[in-house]
């Protein structure tokens, strides 16, 4: 065999050096990408009008799935409300519901209405008991038991944070976000609104990573600057890789609030979308 000339090992070794700056790329590429839903509580005044109208508007807009905030017309009709999103082709990407649906009398009731839907996450979006010093650890045990028995039929049940959750409990010192993630079982999903956990002053990269793979579902709400994700001054770029890396997460839910420009919630769902996918791009997850 030939020996190497220096030249010719030179250019082997910068050629690895290529490869190597182009394998993170390479291993976003490779991840199983997060499909995107919308909190239909982003487009609440067109939903009050024309339900079904406004599901057909976000599907044609680019989002894969919807998280309900109510069920308008369809009330207790589960085999309609799988009829329509299957006719979109949306999937049911969550629900926000209250915690009396995991109590004995409701919970077989929730269980057979969000199976037939197609809904795997049902998360309570706030609960008085939370930051309450007594109350707040029988909320805690009380999702932990409906986490359970949820786990058994293939759903999970969480929280959702605004500011509140972040408050600090007197005797412990401690967040009651952090006490809640403490007091409950891993199967309990924390739904990390970034936007509210941003404007409480934390730093939503290092709670998702406090607590990895708990991240199930998470809200992609913008602060500071326009309420739209991609001008707004979240910090995007992290957030995205420790949701892929650490969260564990399965939907990239965005929630719209704020019109800015005289816009409709409409376009401006639409544009927290377009500046979603554009972050995505940039960073390899599309």
């Amino acid at each position: 065999m030939t020996p190497m000339t220096r030249r010719e090992a030179l250019k082997l070794t910068a050629g690895a050096a290529a490869a190597l700056a182009g394998a993170p790329a390479l291993v976003a590429q490779a991840k199983k990408r997060i499909p995107i839903g919308v909190q239909l509580y982003s487009v609440r005044d067109v939903c009050g009008k024309d339900f079904d109208g406004a599901m057909k508007q976000v599907a044609e807009m680019g989002y894969e799935g919807v998280e309900f905030a109510g069920y308008y017309k369809y009330g207790n009709d589960a085999d309609g409300l799988r009829k329509k999103l299957d006719e979109l082709k949306l999937k049911a990407a969550g629900t926000h519901i209250g915690a009396g649906s995991f109590t004995p009398g409701s919970l077989k009731k929730t269980i057979e209405f969000h199976k037939t839907i197609g809904c795997k996450f049902l998360i309570v979006p706030g609960d008085g008991r939370f930051t309450h010093p007594e109350k707040s650890k029988e909320y805690a045990q009380a999702l932990t038991e409906a986490a359970a028995a949820l786990k058994a039929e293939g759903l999970w049940c969480g929280h959702h944070n605004h500011t509140g959750e972040f408050k600090k409990d007197k005797d412990t010192g401690k967040t009651y976000w952090d006490l809640f993630a403490e007091r409950t079982s891993k199967d309990v999903v924390l739904q990390n609104d970034i936007g509210w956990s941003t404007a409480a002053g934390l730093d939503p990269v290092e709670l998702v990573k406090r607590y990895p793979g708990r991240t199930k579902t998470a809200h992609l709400k913008a602060h500071g600057g326009k309420p739209i994700i991609g001008q707004d001054t979240v910090n995007w770029k992290g957030v995205i890789p420790a949701l892929y890396d650490f969260g564990g997460t399965e939907w990239l839910t965005v929630e719209q609030e704020g019109y800015p420009d005289g816009k409709t919630s409409m376009e401006c769902t639409k544009l927290s979308l377009e500046g979603l996918k554009k972050i995505l791009a940039e960073l390899r997850y599309l």
